[in-house]
């Protein structure tokens, strides 16, 4: 990443653990936490993040995030792959088992076996070290506008839900059921589910997929991936799939009838 080291004060930032959540908590903004050992990375972040009015929360390993997450609410991760101790894809891993908080992956590594095994653990999105922070920023806004709760349209749907029999999508509750089960999925997923269930029968390319989920950030990868993923949760047989199905030469498709 392109970053300017800054002096080092006591702790991260010259505050403590108590103090950086007494302050995230006094305000309304947004709260990322940001997860990296290398010092002057987290403290450049956090300032252009709070540049943009989102308070911020600092840990320097995988066991100090978890225990800072287990106290104190966060809308969003970032998280390095390469820490001491528990890795990025550890940490990821635990924390997908109690929740769907929206993760961004940061590595210095750009290959593309790394980019899907942290989409297959459920990251949100997966950014490069040599991004600018300003970008860093514009992805985390974009993981944030994604995972709050939209009104829906009216056009499209007046209370909310999306009902499709077996498949149950609520738009306002942000909750998938399947056979009435509460299916657990991370904001990206659920914002690409609501794209084609809101459109059934409309064919929807790769490209406007990601344009309109991840504001054109990522690649075409990056789409198929997460919707293996969701046919995995909401299909019967993920291999024969009832809801998305492939547009051959195009992209996908929602199929199902709203009761």
């Amino acid at each position: 990443m392109k970053l300017s080291p800054q002096a080092d004060g006591a702790g991260i930032g010259g505050m403590t653990v108590i103090e950086q959540t007494q302050q995230a908590q006094q305000t309304q903004r947004p709260t990322v936490m940001v997860v990296d050992d290398e010092i002057a990375i987290v403290k450049v972040l956090r300032d252009f993040l709070e540049a943009e009015d989102i308070a911020v929360l600092m840990a320097q390993d995988g066991d100090a995030a978890l225990a800072l997450l287990a106290r104190e609410p966060v809308d969003c991760l970032l998280l390095d792959v390469m820490m001491p101790g528990a890795d990025g894809f550890d940490v990821c891993r635990q924390i997908r088992a109690t929740t769907d908080v929206p993760i961004l992956f940061l590595t210095a590594r750009e290959g593309d076996s790394d980019k899907l095994r942290g989409f297959r653990l459920g990251a949100d999105d997966y950014i490069v070290k040599s991004a600018t922070p300003d970008e860093v920023v514009a992805r985390v806004k974009a993981v944030l506008r994604r995972a709050r709760p939209v009104a829906p349209v009216a056009a499209v749907v007046d209370d909310g839900v999306l009902d499709f029999g077996r498949l149950v999508v609520d738009t306002r509750a942000h909750e998938v059921r399947v056979a009435g089960v509460p299916i657990a999925l991370p904001a990206r997923e659920f914002a690409l589910l609501r794209v084609l269930a809101e459109h059934p029968r409309q064919a929807f390319s790769r490209d406007h997929l990601l344009e309109r989920v991840w504001d054109s950030y990522g690649d075409r990868t990056t789409v198929a991936v997460h919707i293996r993923r969701l046919r995995e949760k909401i299909e019967e047989d993920p291999a024969d799939p009832r809801y998305i199905v492939t547009v051959w030469g195009m992209g996908y498709r929602f199929e199902g009838v709203r009761r």
